[in-house]
């Protein structure tokens, strides 16, 4: 939208230019031309023409400087701003006072042309020379800045701000990832997220409205905490629902998606766009464990086979563990024998210590599938059998 609207705005500002360029030619050679509305038309198809090139240019000068605004840090862009302000102040000083000499109409575009090459000049004088020692001037007016020095050196890479998604913030392990200092940025929260959290705490469902009153309630906790590091980003985006907008925010914006929607995180990938998806965030930072392993697991329940028992670790990571039938509430010493990674989780199998009798160190196979084997064995055994002569080799 912003694209056709600058291109529209280049192309009537030539056509008006060149249809209104015909008054300002001399009148000698006005009197010369005979037919004045086909010049006219002429100069203004030329001038939208040439309006429309420098609508293209243009676009792509602000896609251009757009990318380079949003990865730039804050300090370095600063002061390439007050250089370049600087460097037009020092070229209008300069230039005031040509503008108010009287010069003859032979002269007339001089003033208008000296300003322009004054501005640019100085302009970009200053941008360079802010570019060059603009990193003096961070440590003058701040020697602790070790960071931005770092960043505008290309040492460190600046952090890329966080959006969240609707799961994420009704999941609540958001503020436990902030609170560890684990993400860095800015968090943003889309409008179109703070209004569907607001329906669902207006529904009429029990459930849905215990999510959107909590995911409420946590979006205030973390202004309180974290001030304005919590921006809330009101641009209304078209699209079909919330994730949508959200892949358009992010695209904007060149921020990192953070969900717990599996299927959105997939399509954030597939459309090139930085996502980090809390669930596998959460699975690579729970701590490895290895087969011969112990641990000291409280069974909470019974398992599915006559000698199991389940337990959980500190981080949700469910146990089933060999011997800790009928042993609920109790806490065991036990073995790591297996591990077993899913896509919604990693199960641990282990034997209580002292314990003799059957391991389960995976998950159970398929029903059947044993029997099948010994009746396979069974089969092939009586066809090995004496009855059985190849007939290759007779005995």
């Amino acid at each position: 939208m912003v694209d056709t609207l600058i291109l529209v705005l280049f192309v009537v500002s030539g056509a008006a230019a060149g249809w209104l360029g015909v008054d300002l030619l001399p009148e000698q050679q006005l009197i010369r031309i005979q037919n004045l509305e086909q010049l006219s038309w002429i100069l203004g198809g030329g001038g939208a023409l040439a309006g429309l090139l420098a609508g293209v240019v243009f676009q792509r000068l602000r896609r251009r400087l757009m990318e380079q605004v949003r990865t730039m840090p804050t300090d370095l862009l600063v002061s390439r701003a007050v250089g370049l302000i600087l460097g037009l102040l020092v070229a209008n000083l300069l230039i005031s006072p040509i503008l108010f000499l009287s010069l003859p109409w032979e002269l007339v575009l001089v003033k208008p042309l000296a300003a322009i090459a004054a501005n640019v000049f100085f302009g970009v004088s200053g941008y360079n020379l802010a570019e060059v020692h603009g990193r003096t001037l961070l440590r003058l007016f701040n020697p602790n800045s070790t960071e931005a020095l770092l960043v505008a050196d290309g040492v460190l890479m600046p952090a890329s701000a966080k959006i969240l998604d609707t799961s994420v913030i009704i999941d609540g392990r958001i503020r436990g990832l902030l609170e560890s200092g684990l993400l860095e940025g800015q968090v943003i929260v889309a409008q179109s997220v703070i209004d569907e959290l607001q329906t669902l705490a207006d529904s009429s469902n029990t459930e849905k409205r215990g999510k959107g009153r909590r995911g409420l309630k946590l979006l205030s906790n973390l202004r309180e905490r974290y001030g304005r590091r919590l921006v809330v980003n009101t641009t209304r985006y078209e699209g079909n629902g919330v994730d949508d907008k959200l892949l358009k925010l992010t695209a904007d914006t060149g921020g990192t998606l953070l969900t717990a929607d599996y299927n959105l995180a997939k399509v954030g990938e597939v459309q090139e766009l930085k996502v980090m998806n809390l669930s596998e965030l959460v699975i690579a930072l729970r701590p490895e464990v290895q087969p011969g392993d112990e641990l000291s697991i409280k069974v909470v329940r019974d398992g599915k086979e006559s000698h199991q028992g389940v337990g959980y670790l500190e981080d949700g990571t469910m146990v089933v563990v060999d011997g800790g039938h009928g042993l609920s509430g109790e806490r065991l010493q036990v073995t790591v024998t297996g591990a077993l990674q899913t896509p919604t989780g990693r199960m641990v199998f282990a034997k209580r210590d002292g314990w003799e009798g059957k391991e389960s160190s995976g998950p159970t196979p398929p029903k059947g599938s044993g029997s099948n084997a010994r009746n396979r064995g069974k089969a092939s055994g009586k066809r090995g059998g004496k009855g059985d002569q190849d007939p290759a080799n007779p005995r």
